[in-house]
């Protein structure tokens, strides 16, 4: 870098430098789109989930059936708490007797923490969890309401027939009870 004993022509460098420094931040700008911005969400009216299949939380695969009517979808931490400390005070039976999955996205959390937490801690309810710990499973999955509120998508002969979008435990008894 040195040049005679002077430093090498330090305004080139500097300029190489800061040329490097804005391509590099050009390219994370322009980089390209996740799967969860180019994958259409399969939760549309009139979509079918037949090859919907996922683990439960003690990773035993489950697929959808025909007599399937209903998936409760809890895509949000809080969502997933409310749902599960809800389906807790009912029988093991309660969801299945209702022709109901109960879907719960923990793709959002670091592997770690879902590994040595989150799905240990799911092990302790009685009831079924499908369990999406994916992120790019999850973007397939994820529709375009609010997903701060519990996600129920009714089905007849695996074809979407409507979304719901429900906010309390309390709309969800009585939303399955219908």
């Amino acid at each position: 870098m040195y040049d005679n004993g002077n430093f090498f022509n330090g305004d080139i460098y500097m300029k190489k430098v800061l040329l490097a420094l804005l391509s590099a931040l050009v390219f994370l700008g322009c980089s390209s789109k996740g799967a969860e911005d180019l994958a259409p969400s399969k939760l549309v009216v009139g979509n079918s989930l037949e090859r919907l299949e996922l683990n439960d939380q003690f990773e035993k695969p489950h697929a959808i059936t025909q007599e399937t009517q209903k998936i409760v979808f809890a895509f949000s931490k809080q969502v997933g708490h409310d749902c599960n400390d809800f389906f807790a005070t009912k029988e093991s039976d309660y969801l299945s007797s209702k022709n109901t999955l109960f879907v719960a996205d923990v793709s959002g959390a670091p592997s770690v923490i879902r590994s040595m937490f989150i799905l240990p801690g799911l092990k302790d309810f009685a009831h079924t969890i499908l369990v999406i710990d994916d992120k790019n499973v999850a973007a397939i999955y994820k529709p375009e309401g609010d997903l701060e509120k519990v996600v129920v998508v009714s089905l007849d002969n695996f074809v979407i027939t409507s979304i719901d979008y429900l906010q309390t435990p309390q709309e969800l008894d009585s939303f399955l009870t219908k």
